[in-house]
């Protein structure tokens, strides 16, 4: 976009709203064209393409202060759009051009001809011309050799923000995702083992940047549906809690634990396991670019709710078989008055 376009396009009648309007009036109006408007609900349709272009452009400069401060300066010495001689020996009877607005300033006359008129010329010359003052308002200083029309700085363009839920397991191994934003749609892929609240950034799919430079980034914020028996910790590893009867701890035992594809895969319990103790499985965790985690089990062992007459008649066996051996809480009041 040149400065040219800057004089002559009005981009708050593109966008429909007045002078005055605030930010959030002027975000509102173009996400409500850009909906109308988007090539995705127009193929084919040029005129359509074109006013989402406009529309866009628009935008681009007054949802920046910065931008829509000096659109608005150098709309109000142009006149709302008029156009301007770009040398001293532009046409005579051109009214409402730059050099009348500036020869009114200065103690110019208005009229078309003779000495009075003073004409201000956009070619190589002595500081403190039109060319100084444009200049500083585009950024470029005064020693510039004449107004360029796009000589507007570069500037990036702003980060936009979106987020999408995934499923548990479609979060572990990586899913492709589309989401929308600001009347658009991004498709993006959600690499291997994502967090909840894990941020992703697609680099050059934010806003355009002004007069070349170079657009935002889309910033995707992930939620991740918590699973009924899997968790991830921050270290890729797939931790599950399997419950084991007070027989399988005591003696040991081999037990099958499912993994998050439904498959089984074999544990082996160690004789005397106590609750809460953790089991690793190795590289069944989730699988990243970088590094494969491991399948973390921990061990809770159920203590039966009611027994039988036999099996109550064992316990007792055992109790008193065990009484004497070893006092479990033999340090608990030694730690407790630490």
């Amino acid at each position: 976009m040149t400065g040219q376009d800057w004089i002559e396009k009005d981009f708050y009648a593109a966008l429909g709203v007045p002078k005055d309007a605030d930010d959030a009036a002027i975000k509102k109006a173009y996400r409500k064209l850009a909906r109308t408007y988007h090539p995705d609900q127009n193929q084919g349709d040029a005129k359509a393409e074109a006013k989402f272009k406009e529309i866009g452009e628009a935008y681009a400069v007054l949802s920046d202060a910065e931008q829509r401060q000096q659109y608005d300066a150098i709309r109000a010495m142009a006149g709302g759009g008029a156009r301007f001689s770009a040398g001293a020996g532009g046409p005579a009877g051109g009214a409402g051009g730059f050099e009348d607005i500036f020869g009114g300033m200065f103690g110019g006359g208005g009229g078309g001809g003779g000495g009075g008129r003073v004409r201000y010329s956009t070619q190589t010359g002595g500081g403190g011309g039109f060319e100084d003052i444009l200049g500083s308002m585009f950024g470029g200083g005064g020693a510039q050799t004449g107004f360029r029309p796009n000589a507007a700085r570069p500037q990036a363009g702003a980060d936009v923000h979106s987020s999408a839920t995934l499923g548990f397991r479609p979060a572990v191994e990586g899913a492709t995702v589309t989401v929308s934003t600001e009347g658009r749609t991004v498709t993006a892929r959600i690499p291997a083992g994502v967090r909840d609240g894990q941020k992703i950034r697609l680099r050059g799919k934010g806003r355009p940047g002004v007069a070349g430079g170079a657009p935002g980034d889309l910033v995707i914020t992930v939620h991740v549906t918590p699973h009924p028996v899997f968790s991830v910790d921050d270290k890729h590893n797939l931790r599950l809690t399997v419950p084991v009867t007070f027989a399988e701890a005591a003696l040991g035992a081999t037990i099958e634990v499912p993994q998050l594809d439904g498959k089984p895969v074999k544990v082996k319990v160690p004789a005397g396991t106590p609750s809460g103790r953790t089991l690793r499985v190795k590289g069944k965790g989730v699988k990243t670019a970088k590094a494969t985690g491991d399948l973390l089990v921990t061990i809770q062992v159920v203590v039966p709710q009611k027994l039988s007459k036999a099996a109550k008649e064992a316990v007792e066996q055992l109790a008193a078989a065990t009484d004497g051996e070893s006092d479990v809480r033999s340090d608990l009041f030694g730690r407790a008055a630490e």
